[in-house]
């Protein structure tokens, strides 16, 4: 009985607050659905070959490891994102700046399905999103990262710990700086709340992987606080951005 009043408070809810599609912003068709079937189509998740260390994909001149991998030492264990950047990245911008904050649970829906296996072999003890520096997150009014997080959260049951990891540095938005740029721009852009970091195995949560300068500095931040294995998981993954 309570299961069918929970689902008609659901539908309720819907025909009052109809969900919008996370890649055409209209109302979803058809009703009911997170995102319209059509749309869904255009969507293209990350296929192999994927890089072992960072899962972005291969080119074809690449081999096991992609180009930015190939070359530098990541702090991180490996990680994994979904979708390629180009596919979605209308619907990430207005997830991040447009207040879409109800795209979250569509995304964490969509991540859990496809690499919740995954999440799971990675043994994780918690999600820890990559926080925004509060004067960023005061003028937009929420973390994208952290709502990401969260919805993961639903679906696979894995503890959400926002509080631990704080940004200090404000920093340049990283699509206008070169990879040694956003390496610099990230120097102790991280602190650790509490000085020590009681949980052993991290996924870090983020909208968006590039050259993993981001991921490599919270990763090194974590480490150093006494985590011991640090991976991610983003909605999508690209170069270039």
């Amino acid at each position: 009985m309570v299961r069918y009043l929970r689902k008609a408070v659901e539908v309720c809810i819907q025909l009052l607050f109809p969900l919008r599609c996370p890649l055409c912003d209209d109302i979803a068709a058809p009703f009911g659905e997170k995102i319209c079937l059509d749309c869904m189509k255009k969507l293209k998740v990350i296929s192999p070959p994927r890089c072992l260390k960072c899962g972005k994909k291969l080119e074809e001149e690449e081999q096991e490891y992609c180009r930015d991998c190939s070359v530098r030492k990541h702090d991180f264990i490996r990680g994994r994102a979904l979708y390629e950047y180009r596919s979605i990245a209308p619907a990430i911008y207005r997830f991040k700046y447009g207040n879409r904050r109800e795209y979250a649970d569509f995304f964490g829906e969509e991540i859990a399905r496809y690499l919740g296996d995954e999440i799971q072999r990675m043994r994780p003890d918690a999600l820890i999103p990559i926080p925004l520096h509060p004067a960023r997150k005061r003028k937009r009014g929420y973390n994208q990262a952290g709502l990401l997080a969260k919805s993961i959260s639903r679906y696979t049951g894995i503890p959400v710990y926002d509080k631990i990891l704080v940004r200090v540095k404000n920093t340049v938005p990283l699509k206008k700086l070169n990879p040694q740029e956003r390496q610099n721009n990230l120097k102790k852009a991280f602190h650790i709340k509490g000085n020590d970091v009681k949980l052993k195995t991290i996924i870090l949560i983020d909208d968006i992987y590039t050259t993993g300068s981001t991921m490599d500095a919270a990763a090194s931040a974590l480490l150093a606080a006494g985590a011991e294995k640090i991976y991610f998981i983003t909605l999508s993954c690209g170069s270039g951005l």
